[in-house]
């Protein structure tokens, strides 16, 4: 589900290396209509397309090719020191594979200039401190901020809530902000995602640890970088495809290009 990407609240890396990219843009010609009547339909539907500033696409470039989260535990289940690693590498992989899809043998595509965009967990937000089984300081840990009836990281710390790209508040600084939330609710059906991160259950995503493919994850996060649902409508000659909701349990090559055509129509505001 597409949340209101404006609107909705929900270590410093060392930036990626640029890739010599192609400016090109030559999609399968099966899905040369198809990806052009989404686009044509997202001008027509997105208020403030071109205006809007906050999708992954400007956090990473703000960021010189990384993204940091904080993980929004809306549970009273315990995590120990070995689960917390796994959801953060579950987290890094299922983002990966949208990074991919912007990579041509290995090249950015269509001068997207990072081949690689690391992800790191900088903090935690949760109910109780005791929740959370460990005691070493690899993250920040927020206790006691309540929003939305739901733990939350420092508004001081995050992206959504400094959009001018500093973060003179945050006790950590620049390298302690996070860009995005991954909240995780128990007992919550389904997802949400946009600007501010991605919603999704605690249970289905714990239990989905070690799957290829964390799907509706993956379509959350596909919102985060202003791709559109399709509950009314369907593209020309397409079918079944992961931002279609129930159709596809991977990134397919028709939402690759829907991804890919995003980024071609913003690039030029980074000069690029």
């Amino acid at each position: 589900m597409l949340a209101a990407i404006a609107t909705t609240a929900c270590m410093l890396s060392a930036p990626a290396a640029p890739a010599a990219a192609a400016d090109q843009w030559n999609p399968p010609a099966n899905l040369v209509q198809p990806v052009d009547e989404v686009w044509r339909h997202v001008e027509t539907t997105y208020p403030d397309l071109y205006g809007f500033r906050n999708y992954g696409w400007d956090q990473i470039t703000a960021n010189r090719g990384y993204v940091n989260y904080c993980v929004r535990w809306d549970s009273d289940q315990p995590v120990s020191a070995a689960l917390r690693d796994r959801i953060h590498t579950a987290l890094a992989r299922q983002f990966k594979k949208w990074m991919d899809a912007q990579l041509e043998n290995g090249q950015g595509y269509n001068n997207w200039p990072y081949r690689d965009v690391p992800l790191k967990v900088v903090g935690w937000a949760v109910r109780n401190r005791n929740t959370l089984q460990w005691s070493d300081n690899s993250v920040d840990i927020y206790t006691g901020n309540i929003n939305e009836n739901a733990p939350q990281c420092a508004p001081e710390c995050g992206r959504f809530f400094n959009q001018g790209g500093t973060y003179p508040r945050c006790p950590g600084g620049i390298a302690r902000h996070y860009d995005m939330s991954l909240w995780l609710t128990a007992g919550f059906g389904g997802g949400a995602g946009g600007d501010w991160g991605q919603r999704i259950g605690s249970e289905y995503y714990v239990n989905s640890l070690d799957n290829d493919n964390i799907y509706i994850l993956l379509h959350e996060m596909g919102h985060t970088f202003g791709l559109d649902d399709f509950y009314d409508w369907t593209p020309t000659g397409v079918c079944c495809f992961l931002m279609k909701a129930g159709s596809a349990t991977q990134i397919t090559d028709f939402d690759k290009w829907m991804f890919r055509d995003f980024w071609r129509h913003m690039k030029n505001r980074y000069g690029l």
